[in-house]
């Protein structure tokens, strides 16, 4: 399965392990390729992934492996509620991304770390809400429907 969306990101993630809550991560994986239109301008002859890169792709497979959905459920990424960025991102690096679910106050929570061959990339921490259809206008990060699989609008 894997999950893409328009962003500031050309690529897509793949849904490695749906994980099962309470037991074990949700894990998915993105290659962040040497093509990624980000890398002409960040930094020219030096290329380095930037950070608001490294959270679009979590929040794809975040999206992916949302645990708890609703049918006819419109899940929104709400929040970043924290983000750390622990080492840097190159062309060619596997980003792998594992998630660690809860739910609090109607919204549902993930824990994600971000890694590369090379160790820890990020700890990204984002909150997730459900709007029916006569909620909130649809906003970036959504995902509507039933099932395992993200929906790019």
């Amino acid at each position: 399965m894997t999950a893409a969306a328009c962003g500031p990101v050309d690529g897509t993630v793949e849904v490695v392990d749906p994980g099962v809550p309470g037991e074990r991560p949700a894990r998915c994986v993105a290659v962040v390729g040497a093509s990624e239109k980000v890398f002409a301008g960040h930094f020219p002859g030096f290329a380095i992934f930037p950070g608001v890169c490294v959270v679009e792709y979590v929040q794809r497979g975040a999206l992916a492996t949302l645990p708890e959905r609703e049918p006819g459920g419109r899940w929104v990424l709400a929040a970043v509620e924290s983000s750390r960025f622990l080492s840097p991102v190159y062309p060619g690096d596997e980003l792998t991304s594992e998630y660690v679910w809860s739910r609090k106050d109607g919204a549902v929570r993930c824990r994600a770390s971000a890694a590369t061959g090379r160790g820890p990339a990020a700890q990204i921490r984002l909150r997730f809400e459900n709007r029916d259809a006569q909620g909130a206008e649809a906003g970036a990060g959504e995902w509507r429907g039933q099932g395992r699989g993200a929906d790019a609008g």
